[in-house]
């Protein structure tokens, strides 16, 4: 599932060459992940020009001079390119728009989980949970005191505070790993268990992994000027290497998969929580 550090060297790439530009073609091949009816965008978006890319949690957007902005979040499996249009498409593509220059902007998603939507730009609450949800977590006005108050009326394990867009926008399985890693607290230690100064700075360990992070992400998904998004987080430090040692202590990392879901930490850098076997 692509995260703040990949949605933001996503966003950096396409801000170095789509603002500007015209989309010249449109061609909407899956229906499932089209919340606004492809007709519309096949109509209104050539002829369309591109602003600067912004991100709000894991959702990109892509405005647009008419005063539209182009939403997509890729959920689980989406994924974004940037490729000459010769380049074989990925077998579940479903969004192309040409680009004037000569490249394909193309949305491919294995599971058909994502959601792309064509709203006004001053109506993004039409995108569900828009206004419901929490702030973005590189959003300037989450400082720590907004972080530390707004987590008051959270229970529960902290990993599963860290990933409720509810509270914060923004954070996966996968980074929350890290920066709980980060700041040397166990995930499934509750809230009520830890001081505010342990909450306060996980406002600092989350800033920290996401700028530590991003340019890294960039590196393994750029190739001069093409982008072909592939998970490839080979960098992390405990998210998903369980039996091998924690680059801090080396101590063996630790591996629970519950609920789907994959938790990854160190027993001896990361103290506390529940007996687990």
């Amino acid at each position: 599932m692509p995260e703040i550090p990949e949605l933001e060297a996503i966003r950096g790439f396409f801000n170095d060459h789509l603002p500007g530009r015209a989309i010249e073609t449109v061609e909407t091949r899956i229906p499932p992940v089209f919340r606004t009816p492809a007709s519309e965008l096949r109509e209104t978006l050539p002829g369309d020009h591109f602003g600067e890319v912004l991100r709000h949690g894991k959702f990109l957007l892509f405005p647009l001079a008419s005063g539209r902005v182009l939403a997509i979040n890729p959920m689980l499996t989406g994924r974004f390119q940037f490729l000459e249009p010769k380049t074989k498409l990925a077998a579940k593509t479903c969004l192309v728009l040409g680009i004037e220059g000569g490249r394909q902007l193309r949305y491919a998603d294995d599971r058909l989980m994502g959601k792309v939507y064509l709203v006004p730009a001053d109506q993004l609450n039409l995108i569900p949970n828009w206004a419901t949800n929490g702030p973005d977590l590189l959003d300037p006005a989450l400082t720590e005191d907004a972080w530390f108050a707004g987590m008051k009326k959270y229970r529960g394990a902290i990993k599963g505070i860290l990933t409720n867009a509810e509270f914060v926008q923004g954070i996966g399985n996968a980074y929350s790993d890290e920066i709980l890693w980060e700041a040397r607290i166990n995930p499934y230690t509750t809230k009520t268990q830890l001081s505010e100064e342990q909450l306060r700075g996980l406002h600092g360990a989350a800033r920290a992994v996401m700028a530590w992070a991003t340019p890294l992400a960039r590196e393994r998904m750029v190739k001069g000027d093409q982008l072909d998004y592939e998970e490839r987080r080979d960098f992390v430090r405990v998210h998903r290497r369980g039996g091998q040692p924690c680059p801090r202590c080396g101590a063996t990392i630790s591996e629970i998969t519950a609920n789907q879901r994959i938790t990854s930490f160190c027993r001896t850098c990361q103290p506390g929580g529940p007996a687990l076997r």
